[in-house]
Formats: C-alpha cells, structure tokens, sequence
C-alpha cells in the first residue's frame, strides 16, 4: 500500500511540474535565475522528462495493487 501511494503521489507531483513546463511553452513565460535567461529549449526537455517520470510513476502506483493481488 504505501509503494502504491508513494508512486500515486510522485506521478501527481511530477504530473504537475510537466504542466508549467507546458504552461510556459504555450505562455511564453521568461525565467530568469541568477541573472541568467532560461532558453525555452530547457522547458521542452523538462516537459518531455517529468511527463514520462508522471506516466512511470502512475503506471507503478496502478500495477503495485495487481502484484500484492489486490
């Protein structure tokens, strides 16, 4: 159970994250850390990276409940 929630709660937290990547694509938000501009390439890697860690960690979080036979 708690396998299921920690993957459940990972893929929602990383599920969120994707989507101000995307928000920012879409949007055209400027970022600026340290007095540096982010390029907007960064977003689209960061999109790609956390949607595919949010679809892992939903997929786990729906598997770990067939492996214990619930």
């Amino acid at each position: 159970m708690m396998q299921k929630m920690f993957s459940i709660i990972a893929g929602t937290l990383f599920a969120l994250v994707a989507l101000a990547h995307l928000g920012r694509i879409t949007q055209g938000w400027d970022i600026t850390a340290a007095g540096m501009a982010i390029p907007m390439w960064v977003s689209w890697v960061g999109l790609v990276v956390t949607a595919i860690l949010a679809f892992f960690g939903f997929k786990l979080g729906l598997e770990s409940g067939k492996i214990q036979g619930r």
